[in-house]
């Protein structure tokens, strides 16, 4: 089978809600990602033959065909057609796997892998929160879905609760691989493990280039100190992922582009999968996908130098380690979301991103990267950093 690769992998900085990046449009956001793909790449624009953006709220300023715009908002011509895709937080994850599909299959040669995400501007459930003030429609889960499994909705932060009875996380386990996230986030941070993937986006004169969310004077009795989402629970906002407002890319290819275009890769992806299981508890699918993922791939876990687990809740990636029998060493080793944000359909090529220049850096081979999905759905992506 034909191979794809990744010659440019980048990512802004994250913005707070309401922070840094709240001035921005999100399809400019995204523009500027996808001219910081083929600048560095010193590719004509001209060549790209699809872009595939990833964004979970598609309302608002990222509604009406929000791919094409960021397109229209980039120095890509005309030409370049484009389509927005929600596979909820592994949006652009999937992106990923779609452009690569395309490349394997020998119908394209260039394809761009994007997400973006203002949750500032376009708050996260707004596509639906203003018909249910409306009375218009009876929202996402029928009669019939909520009858099948007994639930009125299906809630992430429900799964979340789940996930951590289930694994036996107390609040402190949790707060303490919060307290880790960060620690982690700000090292890298400060000894400039981001500076290679991070797109520069102007606020007020200033380039935004380091991630607002990271707290470097975290504690675990500050973060032990934030209140709980349900009474009895364990998950509070402080060992959950961060709102955040961002975009991503990826810039994958075939060898035939590769020749053709003089470009450089920087990883090759071994495989991919995409599963699906449980909607109730929803977040655990990453363990089965990823379990699916080795066996495809012929590997062990052991042979995996790193891993980027989606930090949606903190019990998800502790769940995760467990049931495979990981190395929390080589877990989100520049911090995860709970530190640096999900800036939701913009966090798969987010943390591949960060993913392979983490293996570069490192001198290392083999990533692997899952994420937990509203509906319980999980990709997973294996890269050969080159």
């Amino acid at each position: 089978m034909a191979e794809a690769y990744i010659v440019e992998a980048v990512r802004t900085a994250g913005g707070r809600r309401n922070g840094k990046l709240a001035g921005w449009h999100p399809a400019d956001m995204a523009g500027e990602v996808l001219n910081a793909l083929v600048d560095r790449a010193g590719l004509d624009p001209a060549v790209v033959e699809d872009v595939i953006l990833g964004c979970v709220t598609q309302a608002g300023e990222q509604a009406f065909a929000f791919a094409r715009n960021a397109v229209l908002a980039s120095k890509l011509p005309v030409s370049v057609p484009a389509v927005t895709i929600d596979r909820q937080c592994g949006s652009s994850q999937q992106s990923v796997q779609f452009a690569a599909q395309a490349v394997m299959s020998g119908m394209q040669d260039v394809v761009i892998a994007a997400g973006a995400e203002s949750m500032t501007r376009v708050p996260m459930f707004s596509n639906t929160a203003y018909h249910a003030k409306e009375g218009v429609g009876v929202g996402p889960f029928s009669p019939r879905i909520q009858q099948r499994f007994g639930v009125e909705s299906f809630s992430q932060f429900g799964g979340a609760e789940m996930i951590a009875a289930k694994y036996g996380f107390d609040r402190e386990t949790l707060d303490r691989f919060a307290l880790e996230s960060h620690r982690r986030a700000a090292a890298a941070a400060q000894a400039g493990a981001f500076e290679r993937e991070i797109v520069p986006l102007d606020v007020d004169g200033v380039p935004h280039v380091t991630d607002e969310g990271i707290r470097y004077d975290a504690t675990l009795e500050s973060i032990g100190s934030v209140r709980l989402l349900q009474e009895g629970g364990v998950i509070s906002a402080a060992n959950a992922s961060q709102i955040c407002d961002g975009a991503s890319g990826a810039l994958v290819v075939s060898e035939r582009a590769l020749k053709d275009y003089g470009l450089t890769p920087i990883a090759r992806i071994v495989d991919m999968v995409v599963t699906a299981g449980d909607p109730v508890i929803m977040l655990e699918e990453p363990i089965p996908a990823t379990q699916k993922a080795l066996k495809r791939a012929g590997l062990r876990i052991e042979d995996i130098d790193l891993y980027e687990v989606n930090e949606a809740f903190a019990p998800v990636p502790l769940a995760w380690l467990q049931a495979l029998g990981g190395d929390p060493d080589k877990l989100n080793v520049n911090g995860g979301a709970i530190a640096l944000g999900h800036p939701l359909g913009a966090s798969g090529t987010k943390l591949m991103a960060t993913l392979i220049h983490a293996l570069k850096a490192r001198g290392k081979r083999y990533g692997l990267q899952t994420m937990c999905e509203g509906g319980g759905i999980a990709n997973v992506t294996i890269l050969e950093a080159l």
